[in-house]
């Protein structure tokens, strides 16, 4: 692998021993996947900071780094195992809270930004088309290549700690272009209106497409940015995919020509569409309703509201931010309209990287495919997925019988 004079300093030369352990690091990951060199970057976001997922041993490779180590590009901080200025109040334990909290010391100590959140792009971190980044968290990894044009890998923690200590990457997938292709072709035939309708249509591609870049053609109406976040969070669930195209809307997809050869198109229409909805369809009393998975942007804390005002919730009902956003909530009032109707804002964190909950839940809806898909296994519990306001439905009257 070529390097420059300054990525050789950092490798031999550097006096911090975790600048030298981060070069190697990207180093063996370049040469397994055939790297000829490294790119530099201007930002991060890392996914290896909550508790749950790390362990003790993902904290004790934070706090060694932390002794010396500090970031040389600005790094915004995933979404991590506990809400952190109420985890008394919201089932954390004390030992899971205080090892997280720890692990938040360390990055902090290295320059980390506590955004907390799996949508680092609503709260300050938007790339520009075609810059080169480092980040991980898989929704926010579809999102930031496909709607904003950028360019990452889906990075794990480790990755991306030695690419913000080094501000370098290897220059392999998705940061060449002839890697930003699309592999398959899905004609939409379905008229997409809400977030659920691209939730569903991102489920049956992600399953698909696996590793793959899929691309659709047929969406004649321009998304809202939450029905693009929706989509994102769903193909990198049932799949693995980093990047996605829709002709004539998504930067890099102008024309079909520019993103994809001739090829026979997979059809998603209603029939598939019904076969997605029936694998996530509940009639029964609902112990839980989670809404905000990837965090809400302050356009759904709007609609939430608007749909709370003057009700009262009867099952537990989750509606999930960062903290910057709900800060904005708060002088909008919408904050106060949720809570008075029992509802409980949950910052800095998600079921997907929270301690399994104590509570026994047995059913749960939610407006987020990615955490339909998920639920089942972290919770054991039966999961519906359903549309936002028919989730506020399902909480007032803790029971989801149906459209009727």
């Amino acid at each position: 692998m070529y390097l420059t004079d300054e990525e050789k300093r950092m490798l031999y030369e550097d006096k911090r021993e975790i600048v030298r352990k981060s070069m190697k690091i990207l180093i063996t990951l370049g040469e397994i996947y055939g790297a000829e060199r490294l790119l530099k970057i201007n930002n991060a976001h890392s996914p290896g900071v909550s508790y749950r997922v790390t362990g003790d041993a993902g904290l004790n490779f934070v706090k060694d780094a932390s002794k010396e180590g500090c970031f040389k590009v600005p790094t915004t901080l995933n979404t991590i195992g506990i809400d952190s200025e109420n985890w008394e109040k919201m089932y954390f334990t004390k030992d899971f809270a205080l090892k997280q909290i720890e692990i938040l010391d360390a990055y902090r100590k290295m320059g980390g930004i506590s955004t907390y959140t799996c949508t680092p792009y609503l709260v300050g971190n938007i790339p520009m088309m075609g810059e080169h980044i480092a980040w991980g968290e898989s929704s926010a990894v579809a999102y930031a290549n496909s709607v904003l044009g950028a360019r990452t890998n889906r990075e794990g923690g480790p990755s991306v700690l030695a690419a913000a200590i080094t501000g370098r990457v290897p220059a392999y997938g998705y940061h060449l272009d002839q890697n930003r292709k699309g592999k398959f072709l899905f004609d939409v035939n379905v008229e997409l209106k809400t977030e659920r309708d691209f939730a569903i249509l991102g489920y049956f591609a992600g399953k698909i497409a696996g590793k793959e870049v899929p691309v659709f053609e047929g969406i004649k109406q321009r998304p809202k940015q939450y029905d693009l976040m929706a989509l994102s969070a769903a193909v990198a669930s049932s799949g693995a995919v980093a990047l996605f195209h829709i002709i004539g809307i998504t930067p890099e997809a102008l024309t079909k020509e520019m993103v994809i050869g001739n090829q026979k198109p997979i059809k998603f229409g209603y029939k598939e569409y019904n076969e997605v909805l029936k694998k996530f369809s509940v009639e029964k009393e609902v112990d839980l309703v989670v809404i905000g998975c990837p965090h809400f942007n302050i356009n759904e804390f709007a609609k939430i509201a608007e749909l709370l005002s003057g009700k009262k919730v009867k099952s537990d009902f989750w509606v999930l931010s960062s903290r910057q956003v709900k800060i904005l909530a708060d002088k909008m009032g919408y904050t106060k309209i949720i809570e008075k109707a029992g509802a409980q804002i949950i910052c800095d964190t998600c079921p997907v990287l929270a301690p399994t909950s104590p509570k026994g839940y047995r059913t749960l809806v939610t407006n987020s495919a990615k955490l339909a898909h998920y639920a089942p296994g972290l919770w054991n519990v039966k999961t519906g997925l359903l549309e936002i306001e028919d989730c506020v439905k399902a909480a007032i009257k803790g029971y989801w019988g149906g459209k009727k």
